[in-house]
C-alpha cells in the first residue's frame, strides 16, 4: 500500500454566488477571520501528511498561487520594522519548491473532469481531494481521519455526513452496506437523486481518498448528472474492485459556497481564538 503523499484542489469554479466580491477575486481566496479558504485546505492537508499539491486552476485564478509564493518585498519590510508576529503568520503560507502545481481546467464540465485534469500529477499514487468550499472545524483534521482510515482499510475513503432529506438532491448519496465504528461500506452511489430515490440521506462532502484506479473511469468522459462528467459515477465503479468506505468524521463542517454557511464559518472561527472570541460574544449579544 502506498503512502499519502499527494492533493488535488479544484478551484477552478467561478463563485458565481459571492458575485460582486469575486468579481475579480478568486473565491477561494476570500478569508475566513484571516485566513483564506485555499490556506486552510493546504494546512489541513499538510497536517494529515501530504507533501505535493495540484491546484486544478481556471482564468483569473493566479492570486492563488501567488499567495504560496514568497513575498520578499513585504518579508523584508516586516523584517526591517521588526514585525516578527506578521512574519509567522506568512509561515503557512511557503510552499516548498516544487511541490505545488497548477493545472487549467479549460472548460467547466464538472468535478469529474477536473480530478481528470490532473491525471500526469496523480500519476500511479493515492490522492486526496479537498474541496475548499467545505471548510472543517474539527480537533483532528479531516483529511487526517481519511489518511487513517486509508491505512486501515488501503481503499478508497470519503467523508460523509447525515443531510437533511430536502438537500439530498445537492450530494452524492451512498447505499451503505456494513458499519464499523465510524466505517461505512460502501455498496453504491448516487449523484444528485431525488429525495425519494435516495438510498440513504448520507451524503459525500468535499473530502475524498482515493485510489488512481478512479482516473481510467473519468478519462471516459461520460456526462452524468447535469451533463457534467461526475465524479461520484467515476468512484461508483470502484466499487467491488477495491475497497471502498464512507467515514463519519469528527468535526464541524461549514458549506462556505453558501452565503449563510460562510458568514457562521467566521463565527465558529472566531470563536476559537482567544484574540477574539470575548470581543466576538460581546458583539454578538448586541444582536441577538
Amino acid at each position: 500500500m502506498k503512502p499519502l503523499r499527494k492533493a488535488v484542489l479544484p478551484v477552478a469554479g467561478l463563485g458565481t454566488r459571492f458575485l460582486p466580491a469575486t468579481k475579480a477575486t478568486a473565491k477561494e481566496m476570500l478569508p475566513v477571520v484571516d485566513k483564506p479558504l485555499i490556506q486552510y485546505a493546504i494546512e489541513e492537508a499538510r497536517a494529515a501528511g501530504i507533501e505535493q499539491f495540484c491546484l486544478i486552476t481556471g482564468r483569473g485564478k493566479t492570486a492563488i498561487v501567488e499567495h504560496f509564493d514568497v513575498a520578499y518585498e513585504l518579508e523584508a519590510t516586516l523584517r526591517a520594522r521588526g514585525k516578527t508576529e506578521a512574519l509567522a503568520m506568512l509561515e503557512g503560507t511557503r510552499i516548498e519548491p516544487g511541490a505545488l502545481v497548477t493545472v487549467r481546467q479549460q472548460e467547466p464540465l464538472g468535478l469529474g473532469h477536473a480530478i481528470w485534469c490532473a491525471r500526469a500529477f496523480i500519476d500511479e499514487d493515492p490522492f486526496a481531494i479537498l474541496l475548499p468550499d467545505d471548510l472543517i472545524l474539527s480537533d483532528t483534521p479531516c483529511v487526517a481521519q481519511l489518511a487513517e482510515a486509508y491505512r486501515q482499510t488501503g481503499g478508497n475513503v470519503v467523508a460523509v455526513q447525515e443531510v437533511p432529506r430536502e438537500e439530498i438532491s445537492r450530494y452524492g448519496i451512498l447505499a451503505t452496506g456494513e458499519t464499523h465504528g465510524n466505517l461505512i461500506e460502501v455498496r453504491g452511489l448516487v449523484e444528485k437523486p431525488p429525495p425519494e430515490k435516495a438510498p440513504s440521506a448520507l451524503a459525500i462532502i468535499g473530502r475524498y481518498v482515493l485510489l488512481p484506479e478512479v482516473i481510467g473511469h473519468l478519462a471516459r468522459f461520460e456526462r452524468g448528472a447535469g451533463g457534467e462528467v461526475q465524479l461520484t459515477d467515476a468512484m461508483a465503479r470502484l466499487i467491488g474492485h477495491s475497497p471502498f468506505h464512507g467515514l463519519r468524521f469528527e468535526g464541524r463542517r461549514f458549506d462556505c459556497g453558501d452565503k449563510a454557511g460562510f458568514l457562521e464559518a467566521q463565527i465558529a472561527f472566531a470563536l476559537k481564538r482567544p484574540d477574539l472570541a470575548p470581543q466576538v460574544r460581546a458583539f454578538l449579544r448586541r444582536y441577538c
